[in-house]
C-alpha cells in the first residue's frame, strides 16, 4: 500500500541508516594548539569611547527628530493654508 502511494507521488524516502558503534569518534590527527592569551584591554579608554558614541547617537537622534517635526509642520501648514 505504501509503495503504491510512493510510486504515485514520486517520493521515495531515504534508506534506513545504522547508528555508529558506541563510543565511536572520528580519528584525531593533530592535537589543537592551546588557546593564546588575549591582549590587555584599556577599560577606561573603552568606557570613554562608548560614552562619546552614546552622546553622538543621542545628538543625531535629536537632530533627526527635530527635522521630522519641522517637515511635518511645513507639510501640515501647506495643507491647511
Amino acid at each position: 500500500m505504501d509503495s503504491e502511494r510512493q510510486r504515485a507521488s514520486g517520493y521515495f524516502p531515504p534508506p534506513p541508516t545504522m547508528p555508529p558503534p558506541a563510543g565511536w569518534q572520528p580519528p584525531r590527527l593533530i592535537a589543537p594548539a592551546p588557546p593564546r592569551e588575549l591582549p590587555h584591554q584599556d577599560h577606561a579608554s573603552i568606557d570613554r569611547a562608548e560614552e562619546s558614541a552614546r552622546a553622538f547617537t543621542a545628538i543625531v537622534g535629536i537632530v533627526a527628530t527635530a527635522l521630522v517635526i519641522v517637515l511635518l509642520l511645513v507639510l501640515c501648514g501647506r495643507l491647511v493654508f
